[in-house]
């Protein structure tokens, strides 16, 4: 009896370690975007670089941790005129504050799938407190992490002086984000595509 135990031991050991292990995030077939209101009409964008460090174990996720770091300098508002002017003082303001930060520690369940995460977002030297909500999915790629947040973007500087008018733009910006997490062990050869 015992010897047949063993093995049954060492498999759940196996799959409770590899569960504790989702903590590398596939770049490439992870997103993070963003949709804000221009005059009325929604205007889509994304960030190309941002580095994520999740822990994420599926059968405990209220312990799991978050740090996202975006490189504003990356980002896709749709044009090569538009991409310049969010770098510029008024937006973003890249030149002295390159970097966007968002740790999670406080992760609480919801009912029906849906999680909360909150945490310190700074931008612009601004830091506020921010709750995103998300769902955890698994499928043959790994485990997905999908949802957003609304950004007040006058409360982060994003826009001043005659851009704070949210007549012409609006207050709040819709974050979306994406991110695919696996095993250390699929880094180096991952499967699936992003769906």
């Amino acid at each position: 009896m015992r010897r047949a135990l063993l093995p049954c031991c060492a498999l759940l050991l196996s799959l409770a370690a590899q569960a504790a292990d989702l903590n590398q995030v596939v770049a490439e077939k992870s997103q993070l975007s963003f949709v804000f209101k221009e005059m009325n009409v929604p205007v889509e964008g994304r960030f190309k670089k941002f580095d994520a460090q999740v822990s994420l174990d599926p059968a405990k996720p209220e312990s799991a941790k978050a740090r996202v770091e975006v490189d504003l300098a990356s980002v896709d508002a749709g044009s090569s005129d538009a991409n310049d002017a969010v770098k510029d003082k008024p937006w973003f303001n890249t030149a002295a504050f390159p970097k966007a930060l968002f740790v999670a520690s406080n992760i609480k369940s919801l009912g029906g799938g849906r999680y909360e995460a909150r945490g310190p977002l700074t931008i612009k030297g601004v830091g506020r407190d921010t709750t995103a909500t998300f769902t955890i999915r698994s499928d043959a790629a790994g485990t997905w992490i999908e949802g957003g947040f609304i950004l007040p973007r006058l409360q982060f500087k994003i826009g001043e002086g005659e851009w704070s008018d949210t007549d012409t733009v609006a207050d709040a910006v819709q974050v979306k984000f994406k991110l695919l997490l696996v095993t250390k062990s699929k880094v180096s050869n991952p499967q699936g595509e992003s769906q």
